[in-house]
């Protein structure tokens, strides 16, 4: 039974490696910033859940297995956030392109 377990938690890490390594090619080959940023993203999730799915297996305790699941669900949100974050400058910036602006609008008066 435990070395099924360390195949089945060593298939898993392997390919949630090959995931982040899908996620770092697209980072560095795709033209534009939001592609980039979709490869990267998508596959990041899909690497780091198979990469605790995996780790879960080999946990100690209840207790271990989630923590583990915190660290991934804290991720999760982050990542989201600040994909949504990027991608709305990122939009910002080539709609600044289009149309000769080279600063994002912001609300108020001048100083």
């Amino acid at each position: 039974m435990s070395l099924a377990r360390d195949l089945f938690t060593l298939a898993c890490l392997l390919t949630g490696a090959g995931f982040f390594l899908a996620g770092t090619l697209g980072l560095l080959r795709f033209p534009d910033s939001l592609s980039r940023l979709h490869a990267l993203t998508k596959a990041d999730n899909v690497g780091l859940a198979l990469i605790v799915l995996g780790l879960l297996s080999q946990a100690g305790s209840v207790l271990d297995g989630a923590k583990m699941l915190a660290v991934w669900a804290l991720v999760q949100i982050a990542s989201g956030t600040v994909a949504q974050l990027l991608a709305q400058v990122a939009h910002g910036e080539s709609r600044g392109a289009e149309t000769g602006s080279t600063a994002p609008e912001r609300g108020g008066t001048p100083t």
